[in-house]
């Protein structure tokens, strides 16, 4: 918790206005103010074991603008917003890494979904967070929740994504952008040194029409191995600015990811 003045002024110097976190391993549910920001997180009971946890950060500015549901989870979370473009919902979501039980995974999809399906059809959805999934490059059986720019191949966490966005007409925006191979990459693997696209941005796919780019920013200096994604969309759609940050270690444990929006207030 002291931490958060540091997490408070980067977030103000990349000028974000909101930010999903991940990785918060803060107890229950609460709220705290500080300079510039306001800091909502939702974790395990108080008696439990300190891991997972979620949250956002929302500039201080943007508070009347914006609703905190309170049906969230260690591992999901979900803000409102009321925008000059209609209501746009923000899902952070953390998913269970690729050694978790299957048991585990069900769960958080089942829970995923079950989120989703309270929102109108009408309004705009984000999911944004780590999904701790590879969708890979191949998109000839996903041609409708990925395109031609995916990175490597796709593994079993990918595949129960893969078939989660097909139920819920979702796509990884991620992979529709032709840009240069390391602006595909957000995570490196700390053994191996590989990188991956792990971090996803995912909108309904009537809705993909908006999106302009997504792409990451690996000069995000935040101790962390997770780089900033950017997300940008035309006048009808908000731009997004996307910050994954991942092992913030004494900086809360964190992963973020933040918004800038434009255009809708």
């Amino acid at each position: 918790m002291e931490k958060l003045w540091f997490i408070n002024d980067e977030l103000s110097r990349l000028k974000v206005d909101i930010a999903a976190l991940q990785e918060t391993r803060l107890a229950n549910s609460g709220s705290i103010k500080e300079k510039d920001y306001s800091f909502f997180w939702q974790g395990k009971a108080e008696s439990e074991v300190r891991e997972h946890g979620v949250g956002f950060a929302v500039k201080n500015t943007l508070l009347n603008t914006v609703e905190l549901k309170s049906n969230g989870s260690e591992r999901l979370i979900s803000l409102r917003l009321n925008t000059s473009i209609g209501h746009v919902t923000l899902i952070c979501a953390y998913a269970p890494t690729l050694s978790s039980t299957p048991e585990a995974k069900d769960m958080f999809y089942d829970n995923l979904s079950s989120a989703l399906s309270e929102i109108s059809t009408t309004e705009q959805v984000i999911i944004l967070g780590d999904l701790n999934a590879r969708v890979g490059s191949d998109n000839s059986a996903w041609d409708s929740c990925i395109w031609r720019f995916g990175v490597g191949k796709v593994n079993e966490n990918g595949q129960r994504l893969l078939e989660f966005c097909s139920l819920d007409s979702l796509c990884v925006t991620n992979t529709y952008f032709k840009t240069k191979p390391r602006h595909r990459l957000s995570w490196r693997h700390p053994r191996s040194k590989h990188w991956h696209q792990l971090d996803l941005i995912m909108v309904r796919q009537k809705c993909l029409k908006f999106v302009k780019l997504t792409r990451p920013y690996h000069s995000a200096d935040c101790d962390t191995d997770h780089s900033l994604q950017q997300k940008n969309g035309n006048t009808s759609s908000p731009p997004y600015k996307i910050l994954p940050w991942k092992s913030l270690e004494e900086k809360l444990q964190n992963e973020m990811i933040g918004l800038t929006l434009n255009q809708l207030f």
